[in-house]
């Protein structure tokens, strides 16, 4: 079986030999290793074949044994032997063919995890934040980042950066309030706690603030849909800056948004915005929440 092991050494001579020692009489494998350095420890990510009945327990009880501290460990599958430089080149081109894909490939690129059931008794998260325009983008997971992955990660959050930069006018969404297809500007209006777009007497667009969910009376979850036709067109931007609005008429605080992983019109849409929103990466969810208490409010 293999295994995905995150490992504190100390940063001394024969360190990793003790640990490749045990590791053979164990009858255990090392088939990868990356090293990220430290002041006075060294960080050691570790690919492992153990023997079939092995389990979390036991890879713990044989890396302490080997001088290790703060282990982590998680099945995998043989891609987490592809070649680390590789995957950070294969992730930098995907991000400049398609910047919006940011969240999803870093995501992917950190090994993201689920974030733990409220009230669960699951390990403490770490947390790395990387800053798109005004956005913030969030990927979390048991194993803490090191200093050199933080630096990756705003590495390759300033090339979205640039790139959505340089080539605005292609990648970001549409001016509000333009003419969309057919020669049509959507006509946007309020009713409730939803917001609709309409072009031509059809609703295109719909975005509707929830009630409050939870302990927390002052976020309110938003649910925003835009007909695949119209996609593209600045709509979800509009709809999503009335929804803020909107919410803050209606007295709260901040909104979220929750969608799928590979939704890769969430950044553009939030940046086109000019919210300042905070994306967060877990598995295959996409959360984003906006702070609204500073925007002013929507008239119903």
């Amino acid at each position: 079986m293999l295994w995905r092991v995150r490992t504190t050494l100390p940063d001394r001579p024969g360190a990793l030999a003790v640990l490749a020692l045990n590791c053979g009489e164990a009858g255990v494998n090392i088939l990868g290793l990356q090293i990220f350095p430290g002041i006075e420890a060294v960080t050691d990510e570790l690919v492992l074949r153990t023997p079939e009945d092995w389990g979390v327990a036991e890879i713990a009880q044989l890396i302490e044994l080997s001088g290790g501290l703060s282990v982590v460990s998680a099945p995998c599958t043989e891609a987490a032997l592809t070649d680390q430089p590789t995957r950070y080149v294969q992730a930098a081109r995907s991000i400049l063919a398609q910047p919006a894909s940011f969240p999803e490939i870093v995501a992917m690129l950190f090994d993201a995890e689920a974030d733990p059931a409220p009230g669960s008794d699951g390990p403490e998260q770490d947390v790395m934040d990387m800053t798109v325009g005004d956005v913030q983008v969030q990927v979390r997971r048991t194993a803490p980042f090191t200093a050199t992955e933080h630096a990756r990660g705003s590495a390759m959050a300033d090339l979205v950066s640039d790139v959505l930069e340089r080539g605005r006018d292609q990648v970001m969404t549409p001016t509000l309030g333009r003419r969309v297809g057919g020669g049509s500007t959507p006509e946007y209006s309020v009713e409730g706690d939803h917001v609709s777009a309409m072009i031509d007497g059809t609703a295109v667009g719909l975005a509707v603030v929830r009630p409050a969910q939870g302990d927390d009376p002052d976020v309110r979850p938003v649910t925003l849909r835009v007909d695949p036709a119209w996609q593209r067109r600045g709509i979800g931007t509009r709809l999503l800056t009335d929804a803020a609005r909107l919410a803050h008429t209606m007295g709260a605080t901040e909104i979220v948004l929750t969608t799928r992983a590979d939704n890769q019109a969430v950044l553009p849409m939030v940046l086109a915005a000019g919210l300042r929103g905070r994306i967060r990466m877990a598995a295959d969810v996409l959360t984003v929440r906006v702070p609204v208490r500073e925007l002013k409010p929507l008239p119903r």
